[in-house]
């Protein structure tokens, strides 16, 4: 391992919603299946023609297709000494200290939105609008706020 390897923070991008989604369109997509079949037509060859079902299906279908297509992208997000870099499958964008103006995080409450979560907004010196970064969307919130709390120290002090 080299220097460069040792100085690199990486956070995933957080699953869970599609997850927790995924299990409980199943779930009431049984639920649904049972109840129709063994109490209304007490027979379950019957609801087969129900369009609910087909509906059902096809949300629980379009549920595990975005799960299975967000875990083969594995988006993730890397704080290095050199910037900040959003790399999945495909692509990577790399955006270094030098590009940054400033980096605002919100507070965690706003009393006029009443917003539960935080934001990064990061002005650039080449892009007309700033780079948002929503914490929850990654693994391990609390140290990404941390980090860009330091990062925040590094891009005013230069």
């Amino acid at each position: 391992m080299n220097g460069r390897e040792l100085n690199k923070n990486i956070f995933k991008y957080n699953m869970l919603f599609y997850y927790q989604s995924t299990i409980i369109y199943f779930i009431v997509f049984i639920i649904y299946a049972v109840i129709r079949g063994e109490f209304v037509e007490d027979s379950y060859t019957l609801i087969t023609k129900d369009p609910i079902i087909y509906f059902f299906a096809m949300i629980v279908f379009i549920s595990l297709i975005s799960l299975l297509y967000n875990l083969y992208v594995k988006r993730h997000l890397e704080i290095s000494d050199e910037g900040i870099s959003f790399i999945d499958r495909f692509k990577t964008k790399t955006f270094t200290f030098d590009q940054m103006t400033y980096i605002k995080i919100s507070k965690r409450v706003r009393r006029k939105r009443n917003r539960p979560f935080r934001l990064i907004r990061i002005k650039l010196t080449n892009r007309r609008r700033s780079l948002i970064i929503r914490p929850y969307d990654y693994e391990n919130e609390e140290e990404l706020l941390h980090k860009f709390n330091e990062l925040k120290l590094r891009v005013e002090n230069k």
